[in-house]
């Protein structure tokens, strides 16, 4: 989740939003998929006689094979109660549709034992990147074991320690690694295989794919259904969701989202609304220096962003009253300096709200928790040269408890090194060639129309600058009265992308997600 990993992912959708050629609309007849959007089938079948394709060499994908999976016994002593539940730690091959094999996906599951497998919930959870692992939501927030996500130092202790908000209570728990992340691997060569996994709906038909394998593999087909994703997550989730609905033959019950970003148009370019999206956080993050800060606290700030503020932006910047009108309400409402505010327009994308907060102390605000500042490593340079001091601390000790759990504890010891965010991954997505940047509010949308009984849940944190919360507020409003009610509800915690870490809001969001599944 670094930074680094942000600024690749903004040049790469700015250039998707530069190319001229149109998306096809999804009613419309659609020519035959590229490799990037086909999905691979998961079943072995029979290569032609002539085939050359991704494994030629049948002793190709062996070499690369991950090991056999790992099944133990494990249980945890929390508050009021003791969970005894199988582990497993393993792989789910996944295969061309004639029979080749493409990859292995690790996932870890967790099961409650004793417990009637046919009637119990399952929940499937990833996170996003796109090149993230999912020990984010395992270790952080949903497992059996978590990791304190209050740490300020890439070499603070990476010791797990019995999580009391597992959602191991209520729902069984199933964690799954895309290819290029965790120990997920390539087992073939194929360019034309990595293409498609490393792109948004070859991405998300492959994960849809695992879950029925699993489902398969664990005799859980019975099981009422649930799919969780953080962040990229929410351009995969509803993608997902839909395909195992249309193509996979599953539905769902729920689907869970965690400081999602559901549509890239709004991060980006020159569209206005991505100032209306962060303007409630930019203020969240000013308000929360004088004393705590609650989602209900930024009820005014949410009706200035719909209404005047939008105005303003709208009238433009030929309009010098409406200008300065708007960048005064903003340095007031943010706490920057009003002469820094009229210079931008009262116009502050991410980094310049980062920097420009508390520079005269020559520090940065984090990026995934603006609450959270460090220092500017080059606070009289003209450039940006910084990190996330929100995120960063946390990739070494997530990291090695990640390694030491799966190899020591579950017993599974892969070859290889453990991905826990891969820039490689990032870097080689392939997020279309459309006119537009990626959404999955189309097959949000659909699913939710397909299925009267599916709930959605999506949960944010205030301070969360990578993915404002007011965002998917204004989604939300826009979805038909079919979907709303109480099938669609958002919260809102003071925290950042992970407000999980915070226990006050952890626990909240906890009895959230067990209302939605109970």
């Amino acid at each position: 989740m670094a930074n680094s990993l942000a600024t690749r992912l903004a040049a790469a959708l700015l250039a998707a939003c530069l190319l001229t050629a149109a998306r096809a609309d999804d009613a419309a007849p659609q020519p035959q998929p590229s490799p990037s959007a086909q999905a691979p089938t998961g079943q072995k079948g029979r290569a032609g006689r002539g085939d050359t394709g991704p494994s030629a060499n049948a002793s190709s994908a062996e070499q690369h094979r991950l090991p056999p999976d790992s099944t133990t016994k494990q249980s945890v002593e929390l508050p009021g109660r003791t969970l005894a539940f199988t582990a497993t730690a393993g792989s789910i091959r996944v295969f061309d549709d004639k029979g080749e094999a493409l990859a292995d996906i690790a996932y870890t599951s967790y099961q409650l034992d004793g417990a009637d497998r046919a009637s119990r919930p399952v929940t499937f959870l990833f996170n996003g990147g796109p090149g993230s692992a999912s020990a984010w939501l395992q270790f952080g927030n949903v497992g059996p074991w978590r990791l304190s996500f209050d740490v300020t130092a890439s070499s603070a202790s990476p010791d797990l320690i019995p999580n009391a908000e597992t959602w191991l209570d209520f729902t069984d728990l199933v964690f799954i690694d895309p290819v290029g992340t965790g120990y997920s691997r390539f087992v073939t060569t194929s360019e034309d295989a990595r293409k498609r996994f490393f792109s948004v709906d070859g991405d998300a038909n492959a994960i849809a794919l695992v879950i029925r394998r699993w489902l398969e593999k664990h005799d859980r087909l019975l099981s009422p259904k649930y799919v969780v994703g953080e962040s990229y997550g929410g351009i995969r989730g509803p993608k997902v969701v839909h395909n195992l609905q249309m193509q996979q033959g599953i539905g769902v019950r729920g689907l869970i989202l965690i400081s999602p970003v559901l549509d890239f148009r709004e991060y980006s370019g020159s569209s206005i609304l991505q100032y209306v999206a962060s303007l409630p956080t930019m203020a969240a993050v000013a308000r929360q220096t004088k004393g705590p800060v609650t989602h209900e606290d930024l009820a005014d700030v949410e009706r200035y962003a719909r209404s005047d503020f939008l105005i303003d932006l709208i009238k433009g910047q030929a309009d010098t009253e409406a200008t300065t009108r708007l960048a005064d309400k903003v340095a007031s409402l943010t706490g920057i300096d009003q002469v820094v505010s009229r210079r931008l327009a009262g116009r502050f994308d991410i980094g310049e709200f980062r920097r420009e907060f508390d520079r005269k102390n020559g520090k940065v605000t984090g990026r995934y928790d603006a609450s959270v500042e460090g220092f500017d490593p080059y606070p009289d340079s003209s450039s940006s040269h910084f990190n996330d001091p929100s995120g960063d601390p946390l990739m070494a000790p997530l990291t090695s408890a990640a390694v030491d759990l799966t190899t020591r504890r579950l017993n599974w010891r892969p070859d290889g090194s453990y991905h826990l965010l891969s820039g490689s991954v990032n870097k080689s997505w392939d997020f279309g060639h459309g006119i537009s940047p990626p959404e999955s509010v189309t097959q949000l949308r659909q699913a939710l129309a397909l299925d009267p009984k599916l709930k959605l849940l999506i949960g944010h944190g205030l301070f969360d600058l990578a993915t404002p919360y007011f965002a998917s507020q204004i989604i939300i409003d826009q979805l038909p009265a079919f979907a709303t009610g109480d099938r669609t509800k958002l919260v809102v915690y003071p925290g950042g992308h992970m407000f999980y870490s915070r226990d006050g809001s952890r626990e909240a969001f906890r009895k959230e997600v067990e209302a939605l599944v109970k």
